[in-house]
């Protein structure tokens, strides 16, 4: 039995601490925080809690998907559900 136990702690060594969350990054800015609509949220929902977005583009399709444009993230519906949000990307600096 040494020799499990020796094996398991080595195993729990060799585990990565960048799994764990920094300490101090809590923010209050959802978004920061990776805070995005979540898949199946209506359209007035996430109006409700992300605000006007910046641009609203045409529906297109069949089924109908319609994306909303925020600072953050892009948000694509499908009718009035979110199908997926995804972060902008930052452009680089140079």
């Amino acid at each position: 039995m040494p020799i499990v136990r020796t094996l398991t702690l080595l195993a729990l060594a060799a585990v990565p601490t960048a799994m764990a969350q920094p300490l101090g990054m809590a923010t209050s800015d959802p978004v920061a925080a990776g805070d995005r609509p979540a898949r199946g949220s209506s359209m007035s929902a996430v109006q409700s809690r992300y605000g006007e977005p910046a641009n609203r583009h045409a529906t297109v399709g069949n089924p109908p998907i319609t994306r909303w444009d925020y600072p953050q993230f892009s948000v694509y519906f499908e009718h009035d559900r979110v199908l997926h949000a995804v972060l902008v990307k930052a452009a680089p600096a140079g």
